[in-house]
């Protein structure tokens, strides 16, 4: 199905990423949101988007559905850091969908993408980003994963010229 907005989230513990996806036009818009923000963010949406009576969606990135999330080489104190903080991640993104849920916002589980990019970890560079959105302004690496989730969720095309 097509979609009139989507909002794509990589949740986090303390601020998830944030992109908000208009596909017919290609606008997107990207921000960090803390918990609280993000509710009111997606109440408000919600609201909008009934008003202009146009269809939307949240995309939640969801680590949980991958196999092995533990892709580091860590040991000790350090790894179970790492292991408490995906922990603290994958439950904000369970709590978002819970949410989406009771707001009845429809909600969709989506595993995350492959990472194919030239940054860190193979994760998407801002210049990468920018290259087929047209993105401007600056970004971290929690708003340019989700909007790519949302740009990769409506099937928009991605060329990039880096």
């Amino acid at each position: 199905m097509k979609y009139d907005n989507i909002i794509a989230i990589d949740p986090d513990r303390e601020k998830s990423g944030v992109a908000f996806l208009k596909p017919s036009i290609r606008q997107i818009e990207v921000s960090n949101l803390a918990f609280p923000a993000l509710l009111d963010y997606l109440q408000y949406a919600k609201e909008k988007a009934g008003v202009a009576k146009e269809t939307l969606v949240v995309v939640v990135e969801a680590g949980w559905m991958v196999r092995k999330s533990n892709f580091h080489e860590a040991q000790g104190c350090r790894a179970e850091k790492i292991a408490k903080d995906v922990g603290a991640n994958h439950e904000a993104g369970r709590k978002i969908i819970e949410m989406c849920k009771h707001y009845r916002i429809e909600v969709v589980q989506h595993p995350p993408l492959i990472k194919c990019w030239k940054g860190k970890d193979r994760k998407i560079t801002h210049e990468e980003l920018v290259s087929f959105t047209g993105l401007i302004g600056r970004t971290n690496q929690d708003a340019r994963d989700a909007a790519l989730l949302a740009w990769s969720f409506a099937n928009l095309p991605i060329r990039v010229k880096v």
